[in-house]
């Protein structure tokens, strides 16, 4: 496997990436209409302008290729988006291939992300996650404590998102080897 710093030319994999995890991901948790109208051209366009406004609000992304070099899986993060005075850095979306979970890449990538935050001196991290998206046990294991929770919507359904947070992303690194 190989980790390395999103291209503009990984966009495409990406977007498909993002779509089809939370096709997966979320089937039972998300209602399927709205998961059926997802597109794949809008979600390319959005990380389109992720990656171009990324040094401008501080983020990255980072992608990890498989042996045959395609695209399996990705992590995106930065400065903590909403002024959280106790943590200062986020990371706001990881989603890899179902075929590749449970090998250890989302550790590996987790401590990409906080290895790049600690770069800008950030050394505190959260990540936003619904409530029912069994990837919160992936979280805890990673010694993430549950700091907030909230509701938002999605295809005209509340659901509930809890944020896990780490004060000091030292223990993360840790806890991610």
């Amino acid at each position: 496997m190989i980790l390395r710093e999103a291209h503009f030319n990984d966009v495409t994999r990406i977007a498909q990436i993002h779509i089809d995890t939370w096709r997966t991901t979320y089937r039972g948790i998300i209602p399927e209409d709205y998961l059926a109208q997802l597109s794949y051209k809008k979600r390319e366009q959005g990380w389109q302008q992720i990656l171009s406004q990324a040094a401008v609000q501080g983020q990255f992304t980072y992608v990890v290729e498989n042996q045959a070099g395609q695209v399996i899986g990705f992590a995106n993060g930065g400065p903590e988006r909403k002024g959280n005075p106790l943590y200062k850095g986020e990371l706001n979306a990881i989603y890899i291939l179902d075929s590749y979970q449970q090998q250890g890449i989302g550790r590996q990538l987790v401590r990409m992300v906080v290895k790049r935050l600690a770069q800008v001196d950030i050394h505190s991290m959260l990540v936003w996650v619904l409530a029912d998206n069994p990837a919160c046990k992936f979280y805890q294991a990673l010694g993430g404590q549950k700091v907030d929770e909230q509701l938002i919507e999605r295809g005209n359904s509340q659901l509930k998102e809890v944020a896990y947070g780490w004060t000091d992303t030292n223990v993360l690194i840790r806890n991610s080897n």
